[in-house]
């Protein structure tokens, strides 16, 4: 078991679904598509949670052939990753995934062509959103209401971040008053 096991975050990572196409015939799998009494068919398409995905994806038959090949989400899309690349402020990840940088990170494994990309892209993206999210802990404008659209468009592991540096900062603020 690893340290995840219990991790409702991970649970919630392994239940999303992405796109796969079947490589070969697979026996008894028909109920996936609906068809109870059916072998799934090379060539169908699919959406499935990444953690079946992720061990069709590696088993191994007759040699190198898996048994399906997994497609990007729509999350980590060419078009979304070129938004980011863009603006990462812009792009509301919530959104396109709850947890947008764990369904990242599992995908890494899984998606050969676009690895080092994906890995830039997402890094670059969490470094320039956590500066953003830190100034908005530490420098609320709420009262403006600005910042509000950017703030709710943060996915899990970027909101845990701000509550993070948000308490800090308040924590802070009460230990000076008592030094006062």
């Amino acid at each position: 078991m690893g340290s995840k096991y219990y991790d409702i975050d991970a649970i919630l990572t392994d239940a999303q679904k992405i796109p796969c196409t079947f490589e070969v015939d697979v026996p008894g799998l028909g109920y996936l598509d609906g068809n109870d009494n059916a072998d799934m068919k090379a060539g169908t398409k699919l959406e499935m949670p990444i953690w079946l995905a992720e061990i069709l994806a590696v088993s191994e038959q007759l040699g190198t052939k898996t048994f399906i090949h997994t497609n990007i989400p729509h999350a980590l899309s060419a078009p979304v990753m070129n938004a980011l690349k863009a603006n990462p402020l812009s792009v509301n990840l919530r959104d396109l995934a709850t947890h947008y940088y764990s369904l990242g990170e599992r995908m890494v494994n899984l998606v050969e062509d676009a690895e080092d990309e994906l890995v830039d892209t997402l890094s670059e993206t969490f470094r320039r959103r956590t500066i953003e999210i830190a100034d908005h802990a530490v420098n609320p404008k709420g009262a403006l209401g600005e910042g509000t659209e950017f703030l709710m468009g943060l996915e899990e592991s970027e909101r845990q971040i701000f509550r993070a540096a948000h308490d800090s900062t308040k924590a802070m603020k009460s230990w000076r008053q008592e030094k006062k």
